[in-house]
C-alpha cells in the first residue's frame, strides 16, 4: 500500500541517545503506521547509521554520499512515496499525534505548501539568561495559539519574509509544492551551498525552500498543533558555537534574500569589510558580554554578504 506521508530523518554523525529518542517518539505516533512511511537518510557518516527499524514495515535507510542537508533532503525527497513529507532532524522530538495534525492541516488549508509549528527547547545544561534572545537561530519558535498563513504570490517578487515561515526543525510539505525547490536548485544550483554541511553551519536553505514554494504561488503557515521538543545539546549554548552560527547564518541570508531579488541592504565593496566589522565592534563592545559578541558575529556575517552580493 502506498503510504500517505514519508517521514525524512536526515543525519550525519548523529548522537545515538538523541537518535534513539527520535527514533522513540517516531515509535509512538498516533498516526497508523500503514499511512506513513520512514526513511533514514544516512549522510555520509563516519560510521554507517545502523539503526533497528523492524518495529515500522515501511522503514529503511538509504546512503547519501555528498555530504550536505540539502543533498540529503533530495535524497530523501527522491525515495519517497508519500504525498506530504516531513523533514525530521536527528535532534527533534515530535509529539505523538505530529504526523496526523500535519495531515489534518494540508486537508484544511488547501494552498499551504509548507508548515511547521512550536519547537520548545530540551537543554542538556541549564542555559545562561542571554540565550534567549538567539532562540530564532537554533531554530526555536512559539508564535502563539493560532494558526498564521502567509499567501504565496505566484510569480513573485516577494517582498517581506514571514517572520513565522517554517524553519527545517518538523518541516512539513506538500510533495507536489517541494517539486517547485527541487526544480530550483536543478537550475541554481547555488542553492546546492545553502544548507549545512558537516561542520559549517550555513543554514539559508530552509529559507529558500520559503520563498521558492512561495514564488510558486503556495502558502506557508505557522500551525500551533505542530509541537516537537529540540533538543539541544550543551556546546550549542556556548559563546563560540552561537557566534559561528549567527555569522554563517547571517551572511547566507543576505545571499538567499539576493537569490529571490530581495534586497534588505546594498552592495558593498568588500574593501570595506573590515572598517564595518572594526565599527560594529566598538558599537557592540562585544568584550563586555557573550551576547554581545555573538550579536557582533551576525553583522560580520551581514557585511561579508553584502560584500558578495553581484552589481
Amino acid at each position: 500500500m502506498t503510504p500517505t506521508l514519508s517521514v525524512i530523518l536526515c543525519s550525519h554523525n548523529p548522537r545515538l541517545d538523541y537518535l534513539a529518542t527520535v527514533l522513540a517518539a517516531l515509535k509512538m505516533q498516533s498516526l497508523v503506521r500503514h499511512l506513513w512511511e520512514l526513511i533514514i537518510v544516512d549522510n555520509a557518516s563516519d560510521t554507517p547509521i545502523a539503526a533497528d527499524l523492524s518495529w515500522h514495515p515501511q522503514g529503511r535507510i538509504v546512503q547519501e554520499s555528498r555530504l550536505g542537508l540539502t543533498h540529503a533532503r533530495l535524497r530523501g525527497f527522491q525515495e519517497s512515496q508519500g504525498q506530504y513529507l516531513v523533514f525530521v532532524d536527528d535532534d527533534n522530538v515530535l509529539a505523538p499525534d505530529y504526523l496526523e495534525q500535519a495531515i489534518i492541516s494540508f486537508h484544511t488549508y488547501d494552498q499551504l505548501g509548507a508548515i511547521a509549528g512550536k519547537s520548545l527547547p530540551q537543554f542538556e545544561q541549564t542555559p545562561a539568561p542571554w540565550l534567549q534572545q538567539f532562540y530564532s537561530i537554533l531554530a526555536l519558535r512559539d508564535f502563539g495559539p493560532e494558526p498564521l498563513i502567509a499567501a504565496g504570490q505566484l510569480g513573485g517578487p516577494i517582498h517581506d519574509y514571514p517572520s513565522f515561515a517554517p524553519a527545517g526543525a518538523g518541516l512539513a510539505l506538500r510533495k507536489a509544492a517541494f517539486m517547485a525547490y527541487v526544480t530550483h536548485t536543478q537550475q541554481i544550483t547555488a542553492s546546492l551551498a545553502l544548507g549545512r554541511t558537516g561542520k559549517q553551519l550555513t543554514s539559508g536553505e530552509d529559507n529558500d525552500i520559503v520563498l521558492t514554494l512561495m514564488v510558486a504561488g503556495w502558502s506557508v503557515g505557522y500551525i500551533p498543533a505542530l509541537q516537537l521538543t529540540h533538543l539541544i545539546a550543551a556546546h550549542r549554548c556556548h559563546r563560540s558555537y552561537l557566534a559561528r552560527l549567527n555569522h554563517a547564518a547571517s551572511r547566507s541570508w543576505v545571499q538567499v534574500l539576493d537569490q529571490h531579488g530581495i534586497r534588505l541592504w546594498p552592495k558593498i565593496p568588500r574593501w570595506t569589510v573590515r572598517l564595518r566589522q572594526l565599527r560594529a565592534f566598538f558599537r557592540e563592545r562585544p568584550w563586555q558580554h557573550a551576547a554581545a559578541y555573538i550579536r557582533w558575529r551576525g553583522y560580520c556575517g551581514i557585511f561579508e554578504g553584502q560584500s558578495q552580493l553581484t552589481d
